[in-house]
């Protein structure tokens, strides 16, 4: 079987640097890898310089690159391939919003769900890969489950089976503490659906599926839930009444569904000091002093007085946080507003001087493991620091990369 690869929702290309072990030396990429990216599509709605395409195709080249709404994609002109990859848009399930704000699957953005299901119906990929935030097994607040629910019922009416697990990439010697859902779907026409069908629920999990291999865990489980996706008449019965308690850990094998809450087990850690600059960085990365005083504010122990919608007042507390940052443990998730002064921006003790100062879009290229200045490509900084935001962490994928090129040799 071939290796041939369709990027949806690619921003700037971080499955591609993945899947195939991208690196760039004077500003020349190389691809290690064995796969050929045969389309993409990248478009951002409602702004007029699009930053991730230009980055995209700079990068890879602008042939096969779409830069139009995937909804005004004819799906059929989509050319055949073995893999279906795209980290499809999360702001609707992001942490940035509390989960009961959320609007998931019906939101703007989580609507695009679609576009892969529509791919999905009309293309039949082998095999599928797909990233979104952790929030997703949980969205929406009033009805536990249910988006998930309704995206497992998408690969069930088209002939797949899946397993899924969130994987903190910091839990496994990655320079980031990034949690994020990953969803490996492969079509009934496979060996390895015929494979995986003789196989106990369990054991997928814990021994033989997918990501183990590559993501370890503690062989026991602190919860465990089995529900079927299979029962309900249509996806508008799911829409309507589908509940179910997923954990971070699960297949779905003939609409069955098995998920437990499991633990990782790896021990080593990517301390943030080794993607730190040692060279002499620009001075508008320093703080100044009003900016020191409130990051110690912002990133300090606080309880602030709110007053709930009903009238009654309560405290909201929050704890202090390290301020710089420990150097000696990964980083924390980076947000699209990294380059801010908010609480959840990184402020880390500089290499030469000692004083502190913010990351620079390169030391946040590192992070996600991005070759250095991948996003250099005539974006300002504060969109490079966005782009790194949304972006995925490269060696996640490169370690179930491995693992998907195993499964389609036995196709073989």
């Amino acid at each position: 079987m071939k290796k041939t690869c369709v990027e949806l929702f690619a921003g700037v290309g971080g499955f591609r640097c993945g899947l195939n072990n991208v690196s760039l030396k004077n500003n020349k990429v190389e691809e290690k890898g064995n796969w050929n990216f045969v389309w993409a599509n990248q478009w951002e709605p409602a702004t007029k310089t699009q930053d991730a395409y230009n980055c995209y195709g700079t990068r890879f080249g602008f042939e096969d690159v779409s830069n139009v709404d995937i909804f005004e994609v004819n799906k059929k002109e989509i050319p055949d391939h073995t893999l279906l990859v795209g980290g499809f848009p999360c702001q609707d399930y992001s942490v940035a919003q509390t989960l009961s704000s959320s609007k998931g699957i019906e939101g703007k953005k989580g609507v695009l769900w679609w576009a892969i299901e529509e791919t999905l119906a009309i293309k039949q990929p082998p095999f599928v890969l797909l990233e979104n935030v952790d929030r997703l097994l949980l969205s929406p607040a009033k009805q536990r489950g249910r988006d998930f629910g309704m995206i497992l019922r998408s690969f069930y009416e088209n002939g797949y089976n899946v397993e899924w697990r969130v994987i903190n990439a910091g839990e496994y010697g990655l320079p980031q503490k990034r949690r994020r859902t990953y969803i490996f779907a492969y079509h009934k026409s496979t060996n390895y659906y015929k494979q995986m069908q003789k196989e106990i629920d369990r054991d997928i999990i814990f021994e033989k599926g997918i990501f183990v291999k590559q993501f370890p865990i503690k062989d026991e489980y602190e919860a465990i839930t089995k529900s079927s996706i299979s029962d309900y008449k249509d996806l508008i019965e799911v829409s309507n009444s589908f509940k179910c308690e997923f954990y971070n850990a699960g297949i779905m094998i003939n609409g069955g569904i098995y998920t437990v809450k499991t633990k990782s087990d790896y021990n080593l850690i990517y301390p943030l000091r080794k993607i730190r600059e040692e060279k002499e960085v620009d001075n508008k990365f320093f703080l100044t002093g009003a900016q020191i005083e409130k990051f110690s504010y912002l990133k300090g122990s606080k309880k602030i007085p709110r007053i709930k919608p009903n009238g009654e007042s309560y405290n909201y507390c929050e704890g202090a946080m390290p301020f710089p940052d420990n150097l000696d443990a990964p980083a924390r998730t980076m947000l699209t507003s990294e380059s801010g002064v908010s609480r959840t921006t990184h402020v880390i003790e500089d290499y030469k001087t000692k004083k502190p100062r913010l990351l620079t879009p390169r030391e946040c290229e590192r992070i996600n493991g991005f070759p250095d200045d991948w996003t250099d490509t005539g974006m300002t900084d504060k969109k490079r620091y966005f782009m790194m935001g949304n972006a995925l962490v490269v060696g996640v994928i490169e370690k179930i990369g491995i693992e998907i090129e195993k499964i389609i040799e036995n196709e073989n």
